[in-house]
């Protein structure tokens, strides 16, 4: 079992000002005047039990190789019972660097060479570069309309994919760039599916951590035999406590099988894993939920202001509020921006955000944007935006 949970302080977002200090990517790639809210990374400052975690190994010199061991896979199978009732073996958890690295690693050994990989776009856009860096091909089915305003898999074209010849398909739950926790029910019909076609499901859950309480993350290989023995999750603490630097992924199975596969990966796999990402992950899963459910507060009420923000400043715009992640996707076509908004919103409001044509071709006219900074940053953003 996992170390008991420390009782952390709500965490705060550094100014603008300490922001601009950062060195990574968000705050780096673009001019001084540009507010950015495109990249996944929280504005907030780091766990305390994080930090303490890293500064402790600082302190010792504990900067070499990161030996696989148990630690880790326990303390995630805690979080997991307790968090989404879902019982992990940690003896079935391995890691490695990231969760695309995962991703990539896990495609190779479950799909031929040259297979068909399904995507569900408008989907996170280095799926499109994944599939090909496992030596497959992309096979897009759009997710479909749910007909009460919101999406969902499209399961015939799913099958219709997986009949064509599709070997593996590429899940993201929640999904990205829509905030969507797929449901028990859709999932447990994607594993149906893949068992009748035996179709490997390779299951990107790094938002699961940060689903909303008003909504539930359901884990693929939770939700039926035939997920366990078709399917294998990737994940990280990477996204929800904002350490995505660090580098440490799972990959978790749940049948022989899989474990066979996962498992039997060369040993560089998992030693391509770091110290500081080991460690931090450890304490993230083991100490820093209270962290995580403030974070959650914090970034529902960012939630619900962009929608007020939007309302009053850019009526035309359409907003669905995500049930998980702090990532907006905006559909901005009645704006007249052309189909890469992004663009616009760049040169002429000084706010970067995500091009929406990067997410499939069903992203034209949108854009999606970051919403886990302060709200000053957020009403800035949209008053930039609003001209």
């Amino acid at each position: 079992m996992g170390q008991a949970r420390v009782m952390t302080p709500a965490p705060i977002f550094d100014s603008l000002e300490t922001l601009r200090t950062r060195t990574s990517a968000k705050w780096t790639v673009f001019e001084p005047d540009v507010l950015p809210l495109p990249v996944a990374e929280m504005d907030f400052q780091l766990a305390e039990p994080i930090a303490e975690t890293l500064m402790a190994a600082i302190r010792r010199s504990d900067t070499g190789y990161q030996f696989p061991h148990t630690a880790l896979p326990e303390a995630f199978a805690a979080f997991a019972g307790r968090r989404w009732n879902w019982t992990v073996d940690p003896g079935q958890v391995w890691t490695t660097t990231d969760v695309s690295v995962a991703i990539v690693e896990t495609l190779r050994r479950v799909a031929p060479v040259g297979s068909e990989v399904v995507v569900n776009p408008p989907i996170y856009p280095p799926f499109f570069d994944l599939i090909p860096e496992a030596g497959h091909r992309v096979k897009e089915v759009p997710l479909a309309p749910d007909g009460a305003g919101a999406w969902m898999i499209d399961l015939d074209g799913l099958e219709a994919a997986f009949a064509g010849g599709a070997r593996a398909f590429l899940l993201c739950n929640p999904h990205n760039p829509l905030g969507l926790p797929h449901s028990r029910e859709t999932l447990a019909a994607v594993a149906e599916l893949a068992q009748r076609y035996d179709v490997a499901v390779v299951s990107d859950e790094i938002h699961g951590p940060l689903t909303y309480p008003d909504a539930t993350f359901t884990p693929f290989l939770d939700v039926s035999d035939a997920a366990r023995r078709q399917g294998v999750c990737v994940t990280a603490a990477s996204k929800g406590w904002n350490i995505a630097g660090l580098k440490c992924a799972l990959m978790v199975t749940a049948h022989p099988n899989k474990a066979t596969i996962v498992g039997g990966m060369p040993d560089e796999v998992n030693w391509r894993t770091s110290i500081f990402g080991y460690l931090a992950s450890v304490a993230a899963f083991s100490q820093a939920e209270e962290w995580l459910d403030s974070a959650l507060v914090q970034l529902r009420s960012n939630r619900s202001l962009l929608g007020n923000l939007l309302a009053e400043h850019l009526p035309g715009v359409r907003y669905a509020e995500p049930q998980a992640s702090y990532l907006a996707w905006l559909d901005l076509r009645a704006l007249g921006w052309g189909d890469d908004p992004s663009a616009h919103a760049l040169e002429s409001a000084r706010v970067a955000l995500n091009p929406g044509p990067t997410f499939g071709a069903e992203g034209n006219g949108f854009v999606r944007l970051n919403f886990a900074c302060s709200p000053e940053i957020l009403v800035e953003a949209v008053t930039r935006l609003a001209g």
